[in-house]
């Protein structure tokens, strides 16, 4: 099964999106719907979709779950949770059924140690008790509270969103590779190569600056734990559906045609649970009977959601 890990959809008519902070947003000022991804899915041979949220509402992600409950591509949904909230258990519970995952907007935090706060880390927990995936929205900045949540927390399966969001518009290397790599030596996180192209220049951006990123998360992650996904509409900010999807085959061009296929739905079908995962590999973060390891105590140039 083909399958999208990332995408968007929103409607400015039940409620603005905050991140879309200034003029550079006004290309995507508009509301997009399932009929508007549905023929980029069938141009490229996607079956399915996860719907990531892009508002930290239940609201928001109430309605995407709706969209979840039919028959059309998307096979399950990244909703937003209050991580702080002691009920968050409950909450969760009463959500409609679809959810597979959680997302909170870290990089938007003003602290670059959100995710080891102690009230953060409990909220983490309860995600792994109700078996649903974290999904790692930072940039390098907050990459080692990441692998410090990450350590703490071997039952939960975690998702790096676009690769970690590495400086490609200025070619900058370190620290993110470092970071990076450090992250992937846990097992019980994946990564998605989505998201590189509005970390370029959105205007002259070409593929030789941004696939030395992509085959970096290839090298650190491997097949088995690296999931595409377009991040559309975010995308077209600077590059059409087709143009990432370009991209991302050519980051993988050299693998075997069973890593490819992983890498374009084995590995999220393992990893979230959804459609008809591949065989090989077993779905991170979820070791027999986990102990709880304690641990101490946006803007234009990074659009990415």
């Amino acid at each position: 099964m083909r399958i999208d890990a990332h995408h968007h959809l929103w409607d400015l008519s039940r409620r603005e999106q905050p991140w879309m902070d200034g003029p550079w947003a006004d290309p995507i000022r508009r509301s997009y719907t399932l009929s508007d991804l549905t023929p980029h899915l069938t141009e490229h041979g996607v079956d399915g979709t996860l719907l990531v949220q892009s508002s930290s509402s239940y609201e928001e992600t109430a309605e995407l779950l709706t969209l979840d409950a039919g028959e059309g591509p998307v096979t399950g949904v990244i909703g937003w949770a209050d991580l702080r909230d002691p009920a968050l258990a409950e909450v969760l519970a009463a959500l409609p059924a679809g959810l597979v995952g959680v997302r909170h907007q870290v990089q938007d935090e003003p602290d670059p140690d959100w995710l080891t706060r102690p009230d953060v880390l409990r909220g983490l927990a309860v995600l792994a008790d109700a078996g649903l995936v974290y999904d790692l929205l930072v940039t390098p900045r907050e990459l080692p509270a990441a692998h410090t949540a990450v350590r703490a927390l071997p039952q939960l399966a975690f998702v790096l969103d676009h690769a970690g969001k590495p400086p490609v518009v200025t070619g900058e290397w370190q620290p993110w590779a470092d970071a990076v790599t450090a992250l992937a030596a846990l097992p019980n996180v994946s990564c998605k190569l989505s998201g590189l192209v509005t970390e370029a220049d959105w205007d002259a951006w070409r593929p030789q600056q941004i696939l030395p990123y992509a085959r970096h998360v290839l090298d650190a992650f491997g097949p088995g734990r690296l999931m595409f996904g377009s991040d559309w509409p975010v995308c077209t900010l600077a590059a059409g559906y087709e143009d990432v999807v370009a991209l991302a085959e050519a980051a993988t061009g050299q693998l075997s045609a069973a890593e490819r296929s992983d890498v374009f739905g084995g590995t999220a079908g393992r990893v979230y649970g959804v459609g008809v995962p591949s065989e090989p590999g077993p779905r991170p973060g979820r070791p027999p009977e986990p102990e709880l390891v304690p641990e101490p105590g946006p803007g234009p140039e990074s659009p990415g959601r």
